[in-house]
């Protein structure tokens, strides 16, 4: 049974959002003309797509295939944000052109698999799908959320909890886009990285994203992308760690966009019960996959 705060929150965000084919977006950003024309986008070859559900490594991995696909940024002689490396293509606020931007280009996406431009379809671009635990996600979206200032009622924990379960959350559900992009691999030229084994091991994923992107780093260049893309670092870098956001976005009184960057966090927060039934949900939606999900890591081995 739904409670108060849980009806009021799915009112706000109804009232906020607009639904394409089964996904929720916001209206403030972008609307149903644009996510159709993406279809229609059309790709290079050497086209980059980071695609992620929300609060699953994206700006972490801005910051590595920044770092790894251009130079300037690596050495520090070019002082661009890496929203505007790799603009949303949903969400493009800062009005990119995207035609006019040198190849190779890098591009954001929390969008499903069947909304993507078509001709990704025919293996032309290169995708690099980064996952995270459930948990950790869900809890991370959910402090993110809490900093939405367009959204005007009380964002409770349980509330969120339920609504994420439900897929009624921005972007859908996670259960969906991850079976979704997981289950249609073989229609992409398409790279699957878990969050998880960067936090265990990050310059071995950043080689194996090289190699997957075909380019070759030496070893200083490749010391210099691992070290920049740790969470400590980013954290302090202006150009990845999202603070030029202005607060009509972002109501930084009221949390960080990179918060904790952590595995297990989700600990913290959700009970017994409520890992209990997220357990059940998680069996259900996605036991028949040959998945393998990291959901706690000790971060004192992790490099």
């Amino acid at each position: 049974m739904a409670t108060i705060e849980q009806d009021a929150l799915g009112e706000a965000m109804k009232a906020k959002s607009f639904k394409y084919k089964g996904i929720s977006f916001e209206k403030r950003y972008t609307s149903p003309e644009v996510i159709d024309a993406i279809e229609h986008m059309e790709i290079r070859d050497n086209d980059v797509f980071l695609v992620t559900y929300p609060k699953s490594g994206t700006v972490w991995t801005q910051q590595i295939l920044s770092l790894i696909l251009n130079e300037g940024h690596r050495n520090g002689t070019e002082q661009i944000t890496n929203i505007e490396r790799a603009p949303a293509i949903e969400y493009n606020i800062h009005n990119v052109d995207f035609k006019s931007r040198p190849s190779p280009r890098l591009f954001s996406s929390h969008l499903p698999y069947y909304l993507m431009p078509k001709d990704l379809r025919f293996k032309t671009g290169k995708v690099v799908y980064v996952c995270r635990n459930p948990k950790d996600a869900l809890v991370s979206y959910y402090h993110f959320f809490k900093m939405n200032p367009n959204i005007k009622c009380t964002v409770t924990w349980e509330a969120f909890l339920d609504l994420f379960i439900k897929g009624k959350v921005l972007c859908g559900s996670w259960f969906d886009h991850v079976r979704g992009w997981y289950t249609h691999k073989e229609d992409f030229n398409i790279l699957i990285v878990k969050y998880e084994e960067m936090k265990k091991d990050l310059r071995f994923n950043v080689q194996k994203i090289c190699k997957f992107l075909d380019i070759t780093l030496n070893d200083k260049a490749t010391d210099i992308v691992v070290e920049r893309a740790t969470f400590k670092n980013m954290k302090d870098d202006p150009l990845a760690n999202y603070t030029f956001l202005p607060n009509d976005m972002y109501d930084k009184s009221k949390g960080v966009f990179l918060r904790k960057g952590i595995v297990g966090d989700w600990k913290n927060l959700m009970t017994v019960a409520q890992n209990e039934m997220f357990d059940k949900v998680y069996k259900e939606k996605m036991g028949d996959l040959p998945m393998k999900i990291t959901w706690e890591l000790n971060e004192e081995t992790a490099s």
